[in-house]
């Protein structure tokens, strides 16, 4: 008779069996062997807002799975200006495989949960796992998508089509479902200001467009964080996505 695998005789570690980047992120494709011994390697740990998990140009010694949160990615420039370039979700990948040395700055925007991994014990599991290395390949293709698309966002849309997708962006990651849900809140994971380099405006731009949102109908504002969209499809058709 054959045994079901539940949580008290699967052989997947305890340490991840709800975790979410096992079942949605690239740890999915790992086999219980070699989740039990990556599990012996990590460091699951929260970090507060405004903490810098890695900095441009710092040697790249570890991985982690963003199991909580909204981590912001940005470049620096020579003169030491910097611009908001993405932002992950969980259960996203933090890292960039077969790279020694980090090319931008990712920093805590919301308090995060991470699961860290030396980057030596991954890159053996990719070498031995071609599901491992495709799922990775899966994630930067979908970056690339995301980032082709932002840069449609801010080279073609106008401020409130800007505003409106920023709003959408975070609500669909928030809620994978959010494209069929009808009423959705959330809070923004940045700041004003972060909100206005991320979307190129200035922040009374940002303001005023949220406002508009708001004598429309579309949302609701409280405590200047927390957000409640009415209907994302109505959202949708103002961000023109």
């Amino acid at each position: 008779m054959t045994l079901r695998q539940d949580i008290h005789n699967s052989e997947i570690p305890v340490l991840c069996r709800s975790c979410e980047a096992r079942h949605r992120g690239v740890c999915g494709a790992l086999e219980p062997t070699q989740l039990v011994e990556l599990s012996r390697q990590t460091t699951k740990r929260k970090v507060d807002p405004g903490t810098i998990l890695v900095s441009d140009a710092d040697t790249i010694d570890s991985y982690a799975n963003l199991l909580v949160g909204v981590v912001k990615l940005t470049k620096t420039l020579p003169d030491g200006r910097q611009q908001i370039v993405g932002l992950q979700f969980a259960p996203d990948f933090l890292g960039r495989p077969f790279k020694h040395e980090s090319s931008i700055s990712a920093e805590a925007a919301t308090p995060v949960n991470v699961c860290a991994f030396p980057k030596k014990a991954l890159d053996r599991m990719i070498e031995l796992s071609p599901e491992l290395g495709h799922r990775l390949h899966v994630q930067a293709l979908n970056e690339l998508d995301d980032a082709r698309d932002w840069m449609l966002t801010l080279g073609r849309k106008t401020a409130a089509e800007r505003v409106a997708s920023f709003l959408h962006l975070i609500a669909r990651h928030g809620d994978p479902e959010a494209e069929s849900a009808g009423e959705i809140s959330f809070d923004l994971p940045l700041t004003r200001a972060d909100i206005a380099d991320f979307l190129g405006l200035t922040i009374e731009t940002v303001s005023r467009q949220l406002t508009k949102l708001r004598k429309d109908g579309l949302i609701s504002v409280e405590n200047n964080r927390h957000i409640t969209v009415f209907d994302v499809a109505k959202l949708e058709r103002r961000a023109n996505v």
